[in-house]
């Protein structure tokens, strides 16, 4: 049992790229080390049938990059890496699989630090860590900080409030519509707690059950999957597939305000961003409103809990409001203002 490095593709803005076969069933893998200026690249696996290697590569080397930015603007001392796995997760998973994996992380000695992610679980990351010890984002019951999905939803709640003062001189969230798409784990925990808080909450998903448990749980209102962008509310929360903010939903949207948990929310960073400016829409860029789950991994790292990674995500509130003033006194978009933010933060290597 063990892994097998097929290549190391130079890839230029990218420290390091490997491809490697782990497990019976010889499954790809590609990690992916954008940048570790701050620390040790951090990010989760993904497993995901991709079409092919070169799909693969392009979503690891995207969100790779992502992680940097995210790391770099959450303020913690991590750079950005993530690992994908070519394969479907309900069928071609195995022990032997994640342990191979476990020693092919462990073969970066700690350029690279794993976890969960798309595709993956608190499981995969147990037996992941029999391999290697670079590996966070475990159970509870292990000495980890669990399932991150709640601060991730905890810290888009704080960034939604920061949009919410942006746009409409309050912060408040009682009263005001919410369009969240996607119920997974931290879709639903941020519709939940939206709706504690007093909103009016309008769900999608391609799980009938999950809408049902929403309805019934939460009095959250169905619409339709290819409708709920496009929902006459004051947030929309894109919290399942990326790239759905795009030259084509963007002349249909309603809402003021874009504020979700989905990495890569839009299609194109640069001009989408541009067009949502010019509608008048406020964009909370995404990997700074969603890095409440990193804070959460962080924490397993750096010796701090689940209920301080909770205060700890409060962070976003502020980081938007610099966000939003850096773009306003710049005349440049909010996505703009956040790279830039993070890029001088990762180029000063602090």
């Amino acid at each position: 049992m063990g892994f097998e490095i097929i290549e190391e593709k130079k890839v230029d803005g990218y420290e390091k790229v490997v491809v490697a076969k782990v497990g019976p069933k010889k499954l790809k893998v590609i990690v992916a080390i954008h940048n570790t200026n701050l620390g040790p690249a951090l990010g989760g696996v993904r497993m995901y049938p991709y079409e092919n290697e070169e799909k693969a590569l392009t979503d690891a080397l995207r969100l790779a990059r992502g992680m940097s930015h995210k790391a770099s603007a959450a303020g913690v001392s991590f750079g950005g890496g993530k690992a994908v796995i070519i394969g479907n997760p309900s069928k071609d998973k195995s022990p032997e699989m994640w342990r191979d994996f476990g020693k092919f992380v462990d073969s970066l000695n700690g350029k690279y630090i794993t976890a969960e992610d798309v595709g993956t679980s608190l499981e995969d990351m147990s037996m992941v860590a029999v391999e290697t010890k670079y590996v966070t984002g475990l159970s509870e019951l292990e000495g980890g900080n669990g399932d991150p999905s709640p601060v991730t939803a905890c810290g888009v709640v704080w960034g939604i409030r920061a949009a919410l003062k942006t746009v409409f001189g309050s912060d408040k969230i009682r009263g005001k519509k919410f369009a969240v798409q996607g119920l997974g784990k931290v879709g639903y925990s941020l519709a939940k707690n939206l709706a504690e808080k007093g909103a009016i909450v309008y769900v999608a998903d391609i799980s009938e059950d999950r809408v049902q448990q929403s309805e019934k749980e939460l009095g959250a209102i169905p619409l339709d999957v290819n409708e709920i962008l496009f929902a006459d509310v004051d947030v929309i929360s894109p919290c399942a597939l990326g790239a759905v903010i795009n030259n084509e939903t963007i002349p249909k949207l309603k809402a003021k305000i874009i504020a979700g948990a989905a990495n890569n929310q839009l299609a194109d960073e640069n001009k989408d961003s541009k067009l949502l400016e010019k509608k008048g829409i406020f964009y909370a860029p995404d990997f700074v409103i969603n890095s409440g789950g990193l804070i959460c991994v962080v924490g397993e790292i750096s010796g701090y809990d689940k209920a301080e990674s909770m205060k700890r995500s409060k962070s976003v509130y502020d980081t938007i409001l610099k966000i939003a003033k850096i773009g306003k006194k710049e005349n440049i978009t909010t996505a703009q203002a956040a790279i830039k933010l993070a890029e001088a933060r990762i180029h000063k290597g602090k």
